[in-house]
């Protein structure tokens, strides 16, 4: 496809994080081109200004306020909205834009009764949830081709769900008792200024939140099929996702070797997925859109272990989605796409 072919694309809340990385990434795509970038909050102030990191691309680039007329007809537009803000705006675009991704909460979950039990709201647009495709590539890629409207998974799910799907889709682990500890980078809780991630309460602080009722716990169930109880954890660093999951084998004498040896088989063909007997570091991943993954069987407990690391903004969030629409657009699927991470 020629430059002056690329695909038009927006962003509807471009001024968070998830959206300046956006920003990032498709200014390295050879076949997307943004052509309007929102954010009401930043309207009319610059987008070097926020963000010096994208001052070399998009110096003169100027936030606008939300306007559906502005999005219609585009080949694509990303949503990087609050969770329960994009449903308005779905309800607007869908059909008047070739796909709609959304990287908040609104459709990722196929049950509009869970909405209110986990996030306290009632969904207000029940009808479009069918329309929607969970956007995890290395699971539903085939429904991804051609979609109009993909829920991009939250980030911790994308690390617990990629770890845990080979081995249940397999039948090799026991649907109930599945454990999820995971810890994440600051930058998963967003831009906006909030006591909990103020530099002097993350710095050389590790702590538990969420205990028991995290909105993430029925994605990772719906993905997996098991019942989940999830933890999730803030650690004193900007990017990263580290996840740590426990099951009861369905066998008794299942592996370590057999764990790694299903990991492989399952994700052999996948462009972003690692599987290493190493234990897996946020690091490895920072900036990349991969996802690394190892298994253990401890033979005196039973248990299986697999952990997985993430860069929470690329593969779980951002990456992530440029990796959907690639799929839904039929560009090749690692179009703009690092696979290497920044180190050190």
């Amino acid at each position: 496809m020629s430059s002056n072919a690329r695909l038009q694309v927006g962003i509807v809340g471009a001024s968070g994080f998830t959206g300046s990385e956006l920003m990032r990434l498709i200014a390295g795509h050879p076949e997307m081109e943004l052509v309007v970038a929102t954010g009401d909050t930043q309207a009319g102030s610059k987008v070097r200004d926020l963000y010096p990191s994208l001052a070399a691309e998009y110096g003169e680039t100027v936030y606008r306020e939300y306007a559906a007329s502005e999005m219609e007809g585009l080949d694509a537009v990303f949503l990087g909205l609050p969770h329960m803000a994009s449903q308005p705006i779905v309800s607007e675009l869908f059909n008047k834009v070739g796909c709609i991704l959304d990287l908040g909460s609104d459709f990722r979950l196929k049950d509009p009764s869970l909405y209110p039990q986990w996030y306290g709201v009632e969904h207000s647009a029940p009808e479009l949830l069918e329309h929607f495709v969970y956007g995890l590539p290395e699971v539903y890629r085939s429904e991804l081709k051609g979609a109009q409207g993909i829920a991009v998974p939250g980030c911790y799910p994308t690390a617990a769900s990629l770890a845990l799907h080979p081995f249940a889709e397999a039948g090799k682990i026991q649907q109930t008792g599945v454990i999820v500890d995971a810890a994440s980078g600051v930058s998963g809780a967003g831009r906006a200024a909030k006591a909990s991630t103020t530099f002097s309460s993350v710095d050389e602080n590790f702590n538990a939140y969420g205990l028991l009722t995290h909105r993430h716990t029925p994605e990772i169930e719906q993905v997996s099929g098991c019942e989940i109880l999830f933890t999730p954890h803030l650690a004193p660093m900007v990017r990263g996702i580290l996840a740590t999951c426990y099951a009861r084998p369905t066998e008794e004498n299942f592996t370590t070797e057999e764990a790694l040896d299903l990991l492989r088989q399952c994700y052999s063909d996948e462009p972003f997925v690692v599987v290493d007997e190493s234990s897996p570091s946020t690091k490895a991943t920072m900036g990349a859109n991969t996802i690394h993954l190892t298994a253990r069987v401890d033979e005196r407990t039973g248990w299986l272990l697999v952990i997985s690391a993430i860069d929470n903004l690329v593969k779980g969030a951002s990456g992530g989605a440029i990796q959907c629409a690639n799929i839904a657009l039929g560009l090749d699927e690692t179009a703009g796409l690092p696979t290497i991470g920044l180190m050190p």
